[in-house]
């Protein structure tokens, strides 16, 4: 099958055996696959991300082919969206418990975009952040599909105000489309003095931080005091000066999530909780993200590139 895999000199379209699914698996003929930032780092199979040889992909949706022994649930000719890896390709394997079926209404391609953000941002605003009705949430590099993914849960959820961080102008101006109060540009050094105003000068209760990096102190100014920060995202830099004089004053819980160590029951459990709390939602399409733009299989190295400049909105998807 045609597939775009992990290689020492970055991603590469190669002919690879079809993938056999184990007992708890289904096997899926994929029809459309979301990019995510991970992407770029498992072209190499660098930090932790991705497999030498193997394709590449977080999240994907298709019809299901095969199901192995221990699936129930699911069969042949399901149309399902997935929360596993080997989506740039023709054919994936999907564990059964991080595979949903689609709402109807929902083509391939909108589903295939939404399992990571809505996993990450359910886990980290929910589970992990206790988010509370009425708490201010704070959204850094908001105008990413995880970004905007969390406005519209923190929003749905009755925080106020719900707050969003962009350096792209045009991008920063649509956050408010997707419950974004405050739209703040990290580049001006006043935002974190932006933030304690829209609160009152009490700082913000819970931020999910997709940057990091040297926005940790001012975010740590912007934070109210027994405020929560959720470390999701290291785009900024995985290394920083760090003001454990002004975290320890504001007593912040600073609380760090990767899915790179979860064991299969522990990401099970993350889209248990996500689908339990949240599918209703989508179901109604009140949970949506906007693809940027659409790519076939054979230009996943132009999709990447694309995705790399940095100038998408939203979710950027391979469809096939």
């Amino acid at each position: 099958m045609k597939a775009a895999v992990s290689t020492p000199n970055g991603l590469e379209l190669r002919d690879i055996p079809q993938p056999v699914p184990k007992p708890n698996e289904v096997l899926v003929r994929v029809k459309a696959c979301g990019l995510n930032r991970a992407d770029l780092s498992a072209a190499r199979a660098t930090f932790g991300h991705g497999v030498m040889g193997a394709a590449l992909g977080l999240e994907h949706a298709g019809e299901v082919v095969d199901v192995g022994a221990e699936v129930k649930g699911f069969k042949a000719g399901d149309s399902v969206v997935c929360a596993a890896g080997g989506g740039y390709a023709e054919y994936a394997v999907a564990d059964h418990g991080r595979t949903l079926p689609i709402p109807k209404g929902l083509s391939f391609e909108q589903a295939a975009v939404l399992p990571v953000a809505l996993n990450t941002l359910h886990n980290a605003l929910i589970t992990r952040g206790r988010l509370k009705a009425g708490e201010s949430v704070l959204i850094q590099g908001a105008s990413s599909g995880v970004g905007l993914m969390g406005l519209q849960i923190a929003k749905m959820k009755g925080a106020k105000p719900v707050m969003g961080s962009a350096t792209n102008d045009a991008r920063r101006a649509r956050l408010k489309d997707f419950g974004a109060d405050l739209a703040v540009d990290t580049r001006d050094e006043k935002w974190p003095d932006q933030v304690l105003e829209a609160t009152g000068g009490k700082g913000v209760n819970l931020s999910v931080d997709m940057v990091s990096g040297p926005l940790v102190n001012p975010l740590m100014k912007a934070t109210a005091v027994l405020g929560r920060i959720i470390n999701v995202g290291r785009l900024g830099g995985v290394t920083a000066e760090f003001n454990f004089d002004l975290h320890a004053m504001k007593r912040i819980d600073y609380i760090g999530v990767t899915n790179r160590n979860r064991t299969l029951d522990e990401l099970r459990e993350v889209m248990r909780l996500m689908h339990e709390d949240l599918w209703d939602a989508v179901t109604a399409g009140k949970l949506t993200l906007p693809v940027d733009r659409r790519f076939p299989l054979e230009q996943a190295i132009e999709a990447q590139a694309y995705m790399k400049a940095n100038q998408h909105f939203g979710k950027i998807a391979l469809v096939m």
